[in-house]
């Protein structure tokens, strides 16, 4: 007879001690195995939700880039007929445009006002070069050019108009992406943080220990599996605050994709603002002309240029505001009923795992397996998250020792959130954040290599005036947002704040 078989069950460690079927060796086989098949079973049903949250990042960073492609299609398609050498000859300012842009969008160190403050700078010197070609331009010259041309706004209303909107637009479709890309992150994460042994024990008892004492058909009663699982992801429970908020705000946020403001319009319609531009440049030339000579001076005549008789004709283009497509309406709509259903995730996973991967009974009665025998299981089910299993009877849970991977990725959660909640407002938190240290890519730590990888170093300061125009009529609700973001920003380092957060749970007083 093997040792241990048909004895009273003193050689076992985590079984009940009884009439057993199981050696030593058989009862330590059988506790890896239930450690392994629940770490497996953690990872197989988080893959899906990662799928999910990946899935949906892709289609919404595809839609908005093509938006923006197809911006700039119509742009090169369209400007150089309308426009002829006044846009042809400052082609490649427009494309430099486009490609800032998109480095916003995928989460550059770039400060989008700066951005488009100096492209208008730098297009207002070229093309009043352009509409002057019979005189000497020099640097000195296009310095005053630039601050003269601050309160007469030679490109009409359009700067200000694509700031206002660009702001808004970019800052939320980027931080939505981000938002999945970082949720995806966190799942990933936690999904391979290990058992403890303590969880290890309890799940061999309850799944194994039923065989081992020759009761193999006794399925766990539901509480107490129940109680065995909370015990074992009593970490992972604490998630579920900040990952609803994170899921909440990401909802929200989709309110911003819509209206002349939203990121539907605004990002596929880059290229009616500049239109918008150039239309208004040509019909203020005249005047923008005669009160840049009263603030500058004449300047000298180009002898090797032609007359200002020989001035070609410029054409004008007429275009419509972008509307709306039906796609990006559908993909929110399934994206909000995916992320909805996902707010449970982490306190549902006992519940989920034990009915799908334990074999959990479907009722507590005299036939399930309660840990001991078969028999009903009277205790109570504990609370969610690591604090209520203060009185776990199944799994011994320290309460004063939280996992350090998880609170991380409960601070990486609440990050992303705040930089959810400026961007509903229209601040660039984003560009806050990586202005601490001067080396960040703007998209801080939690956010996913293929969204936020790309690093560009801020610009420094152009030595001209940048191009930023007063817009007549605002309310006074929206002046008072136009003058809050242009003030400098409040500084917010996330990787202070989760270095802060970090020393305050370790030195956080054990026990209660």
């Amino acid at each position: 007879m093997v040792e241990g078989l048909g004895a009273g069950g003193e050689h076992l460690r985590i079984c009940p001690q009884g009439y057993t079927c199981c050696t030593s060796e058989m009862e330590e086989n059988l506790a890896n195995r239930s450690r392994a098949e629940l770490e497996t079973a953690l990872l197989e049903g988080s893959r899906a939700l990662q799928a999910t949250l990946a899935a949906q990042q892709r289609v919404f960073d595809d839609h908005f880039q093509r938006l923006l492609n197809d911006s700039e299609r119509v742009l090169q398609e369209a400007f150089p007929g309308a426009f002829g050498e006044l846009y042809t000859q400052s082609a490649k300012a427009f494309r430099d445009l486009y490609a800032e842009l998109r480095l916003y969008y995928g989460g550059a160190n770039l400060h989008l006002q700066e951005t488009l403050a100096e492209f208008w700078a730098r297009l207002l010197e070229r093309l009043f070069r352009q509409l002057h070609p019979q005189l000497l331009l020099p640097d000195d010259y296009l310095d005053c050019l630039g601050k003269q041309a601050e309160p007469l706004r030679p490109f009409g209303e359009a700067p200000r108009e694509l700031r206002l909107r660009a702001t808004r637009a970019f800052v939320a479709a980027r931080t939505f992406v981000q938002g999945l890309g970082v949720a995806g992150d966190v799942v990933r994460k936690v999904a391979k943080v290990p058992l403890s042994p303590e969880c290890s024990r309890a799940v061999m008892k309850l799944v194994y220990c039923a065989h081992c004492l020759g009761v193999p058909g006794a399925r766990p009663c539901p509480d107490y599996c129940r109680n065995v699982l909370k015990g074992c992801l009593a970490n992972q429970a604490d998630l579920d605050a900040e990952w609803r908020n994170l899921l909440d705000s990401m909802v929200l946020i989709t309110d911003k994709f819509w209206g002349p403001s939203g990121a539907e319009s605004v990002i596929g319609g880059v290229h009616y603002w500049l239109a918008e531009a150039i239309n208004a440049l040509q019909d203020n030339s005249d005047t923008l002309t005669t009160k840049v000579i009263q603030g500058c001076g004449n300047p000298k005549v180009n002898p090797q240029g032609p007359g200002s008789e020989e001035k070609r004709p410029r054409g004008k283009l007429a275009l419509q505001e972008r509307l709306p497509a039906g796609t990006l309406q559908k993909l929110v709509s399934e994206a909000k009923a995916q992320l909805r259903d996902a707010q449970d995730f982490w306190i549902s996973l006992p519940g989920t795992l034990c009915s799908e991967k334990l074999a959990m009974s479907s009722a507590s009665d005299e036939r399930c397996w309660n840990g001991m025998a078969k028999g009903r299981y009277l205790p109570e089910v504990m609370g969610d998250g690591l604090a209520n299993q203060i009185n776990n009877p199944e799994v011994e849970v320290d309460i004063t020792k939280p996992d350090m991977t998880i609170r991380q990725q409960i601070m990486q959660l609440k990050i992303m959130t705040n930089r959810l909640r400026g961007a509903y407002n229209g601040n660039d938190l984003d560009f806050q954040d990586a202005s601490d240290d001067g080396s960040g890519s703007g998209s801080g730590e939690g956010c996913p290599d293929e969204v936020c990888g790309r690093k560009v170093g801020r610009k420094s300061a152009s030595s001209r005036t940048p191009l930023t125009h007063a817009l007549p009529g605002l309310s006074e609700r929206e002046g008072q947002q136009t003058s809050a973001a242009a003030r400098p920003p409040p500084r917010a380092c996330p990787l202070l704040l989760l270095g802060l957060a970090l020393a305050l749970l370790a030195a956080a007083p054990r026990g209660r």
